[in-house]
C-alpha cells in the first residue's frame, strides 16, 4: 500500500470526489450534477455529494443508457490514470450481464438503419403512409 493510499484510507472521502477519482465523470461538477439529478444511489438510497464513502459500499450509476452497479474496493481522493482508477471498484457480475443484454437488444431491435441520402418525395409519402398505418395518425 503506497503512502497516498494509506492517507486516503484514513481520511473521509466525499462521494463526488471518489466518483471523480474513479474516472466515472470528467469533473467534480458533473459528479455533483449526476448525484443531485438522482442518477447515483449509494447502498440503495439516494446519493448525496457530501456523503462519505466506505469500502464495500454498493453504488448504482446511470451513465447514458447504461446502468452500472459497482462495489467500492479502495478509496482515493486523487485522480490517476485509468488502470489505477479501475482498481478502486469492481462491477458486479449481474450488472455486466444486464448491460451486455441491453446492448444486444439495442443493437438488434433499436438500431436504426441510416440512409445514404435524403428521402425523395415518393419515399416521404411512403414513410408518412407507414406511420399512418402503424400509429393511426
Amino acid at each position: 500500500m503506497s503512502k497516498a493510499e494509506k492517507q486516503a484510507s484514513s481520511q473521509a472521502i466525499r462521494l463526488d470526489k471518489w466518483l471523480w477519482a474513479a474516472r466515472f465523470y470528467k469533473t467534480r461538477t458533473l459528479c455533483k450534477d449526476a448525484i443531485d439529478g438522482g442518477k447515483v444511489s449509494y447502498n440503495g438510497a439516494k446519493g448525496k455529494a457530501s456523503r462519505t464513502v466506505e469500502v464495500g459500499a454498493k453504488i448504482t450509476l446511470k451513465l447514458g443508457f447504461d446502468e452500472k452497479t459497482i462495489l467500492i474496493k479502495a478509496l482515493s481522493d486523487q485522480r490517476r490514470g485509468a488502470p489505477e482508477a479501475q482498481l478502486l471498484y469492481e462491477e458486479t457480475a449481474e450488472s455486466i450481464e444486464k448491460r451486455e443484454k441491453r446492448a444486444l437488444q439495442h443493437k438488434t431491435l433499436g438500431g436504426r438503419i441510416m440512409a445514404d441520402h435524403k428521402p425523395n418525395k415518393k419515399e416521404r409519402r411512403d414513410i408518412k403512409q407507414l406511420k399512418n398505418d402503424i400509429f393511426g395518425m
